[in-house]
């Protein structure tokens, strides 16, 4: 009789949906990717490369949603809203997570409080590119001349990160340079070619064309070895000033509660991908950054270190947006 009481009581917890069972794996329904940056961009490309592979990893589509403008505020707190379940994440750069921070006096968002930091995509040196008319060989040559003709010379920028690189620039040499902005670092280009603008500092991938084919004087590349897809440009050190390195850098965030043993795995499926023949192939010839997988808590401490770097330029550059 006792054994025949307890049978029914048995057969209802086994009907509950949440014993009984194993957890549905994850994902259980389509990831999005949302970027800070336009279509066409290199956060953009890189994260299809990798949604491209993680969709077959993973069972399910793996969607890139661009979000871009605003310097990247809105796809931050569409992130940072979401529910924290693994299915939103965020693939962005140094712009939202190390810039923001010191550019805007309120952010709608904090890239530490807000965000569990999953892994780095890889660092993106700049090239520092002096007018051919200049005459000026080396790095040395040019702050040499800027040093001469104090205030007569202007820098061209069409990007935070490439202001601030040429803003480090200015404070290492102690030149006085005027800055001119421009929508968009190609938008200068025509200046730099014409000498109106003495110099600029770009990403690899924007220098590249300009310095294969000869039109400008590629100084120094901003990065602590010499880039493979540029390898006959020095790195500032070479070039005789310490201390000029500097990267933009993206990866990849999810929102700040989401499980730390799903954020583990995430950043394991993307390091696996990493790993792929055809993956590795595709970045190379995008030519455009250093990979350099991370750890969560490593990228943790990175983009902490970084908002303090690149806030310290900021600042001492006067930099500010409304």
């Amino acid at each position: 009789m006792p054994r025949r009481r307890h049978l029914p009581v048995l057969a209802s917890l086994l009907a509950l949906p949440h014993l009984g069972r194993a957890q549905p794996a994850w994902p259980a329904d389509r990831v999005t990717i949302i970027t800070s940056l336009p279509a066409g961009s290199s956060v953009d490309l890189v994260s299809r490369v990798f949604a491209e592979r993680l969709a077959q990893a993973w069972g399910r589509p793996v969607v890139v949603d661009n979000r871009g403008g605003g310097n990247g505020v809105l796809a931050c707190e569409m992130v940072a809203r979401a529910k924290p379940d693994g299915l939103t994440l965020l693939a962005t750069s140094a712009m939202t997570h190390a810039a923001n921070p010191a550019l805007y006096e309120r952010l709608p968002y904090d890239p530490i409080r807000d965000f569990a930091a999953v892994t780095r995509f890889g660092n993106s040196p700049f090239v520092l590119m002096a007018n051919r008319r200049l005459g000026t060989p080396t790095l040395a040559a040019l702050v040499a001349k800027l040093k001469a003709e104090p205030g007569q010379h202007n820098f061209g920028e069409g990007s935070v990160p490439s202001r601030v690189a040429s803003e480090l620039f200015r404070m290492l040499a102690g030149v006085e340079v005027t800055h001119v902005g421009y929508r968009g670092n190609q938008a200068g280009f025509p200046d730099l070619l014409s000498g109106r603008i003495s110099f600029m500092s770009v990403d690899v991938v924007g220098a590249k064309p300009l310095v294969d084919r000869g039109e400008v004087l590629p100084l120094a590349i901003t990065d602590g070895e010499r880039f493979h897809s540029l390898p006959q440009v020095p790195t500032g050190v070479e070039a005789g000033l310490p201390g000029f390195t500097f990267t933009t850098w993206s990866g990849i965030y999810a929102p700040k509660a989401t499980p730390p043993d799903l954020v583990a795995k995430i950043q394991a499926d993307f390091v696996a991908a990493y790993a792929l023949p055809e993956v590795k192939a595709r970045l190379d010839q995008m030519g455009g950054a250093r990979a350099i997988p991370a750890t969560p808590a490593d990228f943790q401490a990175f983009t902490a270190q970084e908002i303090e770097s690149w806030g310290r330029i900021i600042r001492q550059a006067g930099m500010r947006l409304e």
